[in-house]
C-alpha cells in the first residue's frame, strides 16, 4: 500500500504534537473569504507555517486586519481553512473536543449583562459539567486572581469595560485549561489594570499553562512572551524569540552606577582609544508605564503629597 506524503507528514505532526513537544501547529493554513458568487473577496490569511511549544507564551502582532483573529478562530475550529490544516494537542482544529482543554478570550466578551460575576462563572462551569463544589472553589479563586473581589455581586451591566475584560479572562480560565487564547487582553485596562493582566499571563506560564496572545499593542507582547510571530495583510512577515529579534548586534552597551565624572571621562576617553564611535554617555531612561505605576502606588502609601520617585527611575 503507497502512503501519500501529506498523510505521513500529517502523522508525524500528529506524534510530535501528542508527545508534548508541540501544543499547536499550522502547516500552509490559509484562509480566503469569497463572496455569494464563490469569487475570492479578501485573502485574511496567507499560506502560514507554525509551530507552538508547550509552556510558552506566544505572540502574534501586527495591526488591524493582518489575520490575527482569523489565526485564532481558525486554531478554535470556528472557521474552516481554505488550505492547508491545523493542528491542536495532535487533533485536527475541526474536532471541536479538543476545546475541552483551551481557555479563549476573545476580542469582544460576549456575556449574559444580568448576572453577576459569581453566577457567570458558574454559568461557564456547568457548560464543562463541573460539580457544584468545584464550580464554586473555581469561582472564587478566580475572582480573587482578576481583582473583582469587591465586584463580584454587581451585575456585568454595570462592569466598567476594564472589568468586562477582567471577568471575561476569568471565564477563559474557568475549566483550568492546558492552553489559554487571549484576544487582545488588555483591551480597555488602564496602566495599572495592563500591568496585572500582564503579570496574570507570566503567572499561567509558571503554573504550566501554553498561552497565544494576539495583541497589537507592541509594549504588551514584548514584556510578556517568549516568541512571536509578526503578521501584515495575512502574511507571516517575522518569527522567532524576542530578545534575538530586538537585539542591537552592531552596538556594546554598558551599565554602571557610583561613578563620578572623573571616571566617566576615563571611561569615555578608553572607549575612543579602542576605536570606538557615537560614544553616548548618560542616564537610562525607564519606561512611561513604569513611571505612571510608580507614581500612583507612591500616591496610595503617601496620600495627599506628590510622589517621590525612586533613584532608580528619577532622571539626572
Amino acid at each position: 500500500m503507497t502512503v501519500s506524503s501529506e498523510s505521513t507528514s500529517a502523522s508525524e505532526a500528529a506524534r510530535r504534537q501528542q508527545s508534548g513537544e508541540i501544543v499547536v501547529e499550522t502547516r500552509n493554513l490559509s484562509k480566503v473569504y469569497r463572496d455569494f458568487w464563490g469569487r475570492s473577496k479578501k485573502t485574511a490569511l496567507k499560506p502560514l507555517d507554525l509551530d507552538i511549544r508547550r509552556g510558552e507564551i506566544f505572540g502574534l502582532l501586527g495591526p488591524n486586519g493582518a489575520g490575527k483573529t482569523t489565526t485564532l478562530k481558525l486554531l478554535l475550529g470556528l472557521i474552516f481553512p481554505t488550505s492547508g490544516e491545523a493542528l491542536v494537542f495532535g487533533r485536527p482544529a475541526t474536532d471541536v473536543s479538543k476545546n475541552e482543554r483551551i481557555g479563549y478570550l476573545p476580542e469582544e466578551s460576549y456575556l449574559y449583562k444580568f448576572l453577576d460575576a459569581e453566577e457567570t462563572l458558574d454559568f461557564y462551569g456547568r457548560l464543562f459539567d463541573m460539580p457544584p463544589e468545584e464550580r464554586r472553589r473555581r469561582a472564587d479563586a478566580l475572582i480573587e486572581m482578576v481583582g473583582l473581589s469587591r465586584d463580584r455581586k454587581r451585575q456585568l451591566r454595570e462592569y466598567s469595560k476594564g472589568m468586562t475584560r477582567r471577568i471575561g479572562v476569568a471565564q477563559a480560565l474557568i475549566n483550568d485549561p492546558e492552553l489559554v487564547i487571549l484576544d487582545e487582553p488588555t483591551s480597555g485596562l488602564d496602566p495599572i489594570g495592563t500591568r496585572e493582566m500582564k503579570d496574570l499571563i507570566i503567572d499561567l506560564k509558571a503554573r504550566g499553562k501554553t498561552v497565544i496572545m494576539c495583541s497589537h499593542l507592541l509594549a504588551d507582547v514584548e514584556d510578556v512572551c517568549d516568541r512571536i510571530a509578526v503578521l501584515h495583510l495575512g502574511e507571516l512577515k517575522e518569527l522567532g524569540r524576542v530578545e534575538e529579534l530586538l537585539r542591537v548586534t552592531g552596538v556594546t552597551q554598558f551599565r554602571a552606577s557610583g561613578l563620578s565624572a572623573e571616571a566617566v571621562a576615563d571611561v569615555r576617553k578608553a572607549l575612543e582609544r579602542h576605536g570606538a564611535v557615537g560614544v553616548d554617555v548618560g542616564n537610562p531612561r525607564t519606561t512611561l508605564e513604569d513611571l505612571f505605576l510608580e507614581v500612583v502606588r507612591d500616591t496610595e502609601a503617601r496620600p495627599g503629597r506628590r510622589a517621590r520617585r525612586s533613584d532608580a527611575g528619577r532622571s539626572e
